[in-house]
């Protein structure tokens, strides 16, 4: 415990917790703090002015970052036929119908996105409980329930996140790598932002985009400028 104490304490040096920074000084910041031996995840949180238990004011949506996550994504498809021979040819990782709805159900998850096609949807529907918590249960509202599974493929592997507010009013989304260059995890923030501004519900009131912060999987969190990234 001594040892990762130490570590965040060194992590935290020459941050100032109550300063907002300009996007790039903060991105500056955490890359030069990574003293890990593995590539740091870069996460953005959003403190948005809304509440998501009134209908009216969730926040939902999808980005496809234009340098990608640097994660690679395990894909796989719900379809039959036609469709799951596109599924495969798209390089779907799995692609199946009742047999793979049986092997989740079975708990054999070993996938990050789930794509269907709209007719697998009554099939599909039937792992709600097993999906729905891991946040990834297909949805039209982000692509990931579409005939067009060659293009939710692509998108999935090539750099589409998804996001939806949790109860706090948060927004939050992993953007890329510590590896990134600073100009490529700037790009993808601001993707990320605009599609979030976008994504702004009919019942938001007064400020919608509150706070914007900025950390890696095991360095402080940043606090960043609104108006740095909306330059």
């Amino acid at each position: 415990m001594a040892k990762i104490g130490k570590r965040i304490t060194e992590a935290r040096e020459g941050i100032d917790r109550n300063k907002t920074y300009a996007l790039d000084e903060a991105l500056g910041l955490l890359k030069g703090r990574s003293k890990v031996k593995f590539d740091e995840t870069i996460e953005v949180a959003i403190n948005l002015g809304v509440d998501p238990r009134h209908a009216d004011q969730m926040v939902r949506g999808v980005c496809v970052l234009p340098n990608g996550t640097g994660k690679n994504v395990k894909v796989a498809v719900f379809a039959r036929g036609d469709k799951a021979e596109e599924a495969k040819a798209a390089g779907a990782d799995i692609v199946g119908a009742e047999e793979l709805v049986q092997e989740v159900q079975g708990g054999n998850i070993d996938f990050d996105t789930v794509i269907a096609t709209p007719d697998m949807m009554p099939l599909v529907g039937r792992l709600g409980k097993v999906l729905g918590p891991r946040g990834m249960m297909p949805n039209p509202k982000v692509g990931t329930v579409t005939p067009d599974v060659a293009k939710a493929i692509n998108d999935a592997k090539g750099g589409a996140v998804q996001f939806r507010v949790e109860k706090a009013g948060i927004v939050h989304a992993g953007i890329g790598k510590a590896s990134f260059s600073e100009d490529a995890l700037q790009q993808n923030i601001k993707a990320f932002v605009d599609a979030v501004q976008k994504a702004k519900p009919t019942g938001a009131k007064g400020t919608y985009m509150k706070r914007i912060a900025v950390s890696s999987t095991m360095g402080p969190g940043v606090k960043v400028d609104l108006a740095s990234v909306a330059e």
